[in-house]
């Protein structure tokens, strides 16, 4: 694979959402060029031991950042710290809204600042391993990503159930009465309608696609159902690209499709292409639901969730989601490795026409500061219920970890640890 210069760096930051429009010769030389070292020295990256600096030592005023962390704490998710009662008391009450996957009892409110790479603040139980909810989104889509940089996917533009092949639900069993499902069809497919065949990989990547159809037995009306009952199964769809819904139907739409693209479960493809090499805990682990199970290439796979909306999802420690922040802050650079492309990055920094603030899932964008007031424009953060936010100030060198904290409290946080800064 060849090596991308500085100089293609820069060019593709200045192209910006134009990434899109590029013909799929032009991905391709870029995707070719994503292994490129940084021309700059290289900066301080975490070790299996990650090494600390006073927040003095970092530029931080250590009363405020103190206060700023008092503030955390003191602003905990008043859901229930059981996560099945806290579905049940949300969620679980749309249609179709019982849980299929895994949950998890989570910890007390917990987080993790960096600060050039560097430890300056740790609080709460960092290391305990709790769903994290939609910030799994993000590991989704740089699974969709690593697939992109290898030439699995050839442009984000390229039409999705093209690279699908027929999906066939694991059976564990031979029918009881051979014939009686006769006639019926025996692959699952979720491009089978005139729509979803005009949907391309960026349309669910944006969450924009209003793919329609229902997936592990969850209708994709039933994810926050419109008020109008009469509307759930008539309404007529929008042209892909042109309206934003937040959807987890949708999201395991893109997680079966990007199985199908590697062939490979999505769990070891993270491992190996990205978590190992920036040093990740062995303790993460991604689950699906008890009933996503595909037979492919003759195994048994899980197809994993995009997050924890029916269970399942990414179960992680907040060291590990810094490491990930730290990764994404250095436009997925690690050391002298590049682990995601130039390319990438920037596309999933783009933010979504219909939806200014949204680019790839699950990265947030602070497009005229409008997502976080308190923060700078150029900030970006992945983010899951609970809430979990893994939140980066690039101009800050700033990374923030801060999980099971009230949603209405984030930005009155980042603006006290902002306002550390010396």
């Amino acid at each position: 694979m060849s090596l991308r210069s500085p100089a293609t760096a820069a060019l593709l930051l200045s192209l910006g959402a134009s990434l899109l429009g590029l013909a799929p010769a032009s991905l391709s030389a870029q995707r070719g060029a994503a292994r490129a070292a940084p021309a700059a020295r290289t900066p301080y990256v975490p070790g299996a031991v990650w090494e600390r600096r006073r927040p003095s030592e970092a530029g931080l005023d250590s009363a405020k950042l103190a206060d700023a962390i008092a503030f955390a704490v003191a602003s905990e998710a008043r859901a229930p710290r059981d996560m099945e009662e806290s579905h049940y008391r949300s969620f679980g009450r749309e249609p179709f809204g019982q849980g299929i996957g895994p949950f998890k009892p989570r910890g007390e409110p917990s987080g993790v600042i960096l600060r050039g790479g560097y430890v300056v603040a740790s609080w709460g139980e960092p290391d305990r391993v709790d769903m994290t909810h939609s910030v799994t989104k993000s590991f989704l889509s740089a699974t969709v990503g690593l697939a992109f940089d290898r030439g699995l996917l050839r442009s984000v533009r390229d039409t999705v159930w093209l690279s699908q092949a027929p999906t066939y639900a694991l059976r564990l069993s031979a029918p009881s009465e051979p014939g009686a499902s006769y006639g019926h069809p025996m692959f699952m497919d979720p491009w089978g309608t005139a729509h979803n065949r005009r949907i391309v990989w960026d349309d669910l990547l944006r969450q924009t696609s209003d793919w329609e159809g229902t997936l592990w037995g969850k209708p994709e009306w039933a994810d926050r159902p419109a008020q109008n009952a009469a509307e759930w199964t008539t309404r007529a769809r929008k042209a892909p690209g042109t309206t934003y819904e937040y959807n987890d139907v949708r999201v395991n739409v893109l997680a079966l499709a990007a199985t199908n693209l590697w062939r490979r479960p999505l769990p070891e493809v993270l491992q190996e292409q990205l978590m190992g090499p920036i040093g990740a805990s062995r303790s993460w682990r991604w689950y699906g639901y008890d009933n996503a199970w595909i037979t492919l290439d003759g195994r048994a796979v899980q197809v994993v969730s995009g997050g924890g909306h029916w269970g399942g999802g990414m179960f992680i420690n907040a060291w590990d989601m810094a490491r990930f922040g730290l990764l994404t802050q250095r436009r997925g650079v690690w050391g002298d490795t590049r682990i995601l492309s130039e390319a990438w990055v920037a596309l999933s920094l783009t933010p979504t026409v219909p939806q200014p603030t949204y680019g790839y899932m699950n990265w947030f964008l602070n497009t005229d500061r409008k997502w976080m007031p308190s923060a700078p424009a150029s900030a970006f953060g992945h983010v899951g219920n609970g809430t979990n936010l893994v939140f980066v100030a690039p101009e800050q060198d700033l990374v923030i970890v801060v999980r099971w904290i009230e949603n209405n409290a984030i930005d009155a946080f980042l603006g006290r640890v902002l306002g550390a800064i010396q």
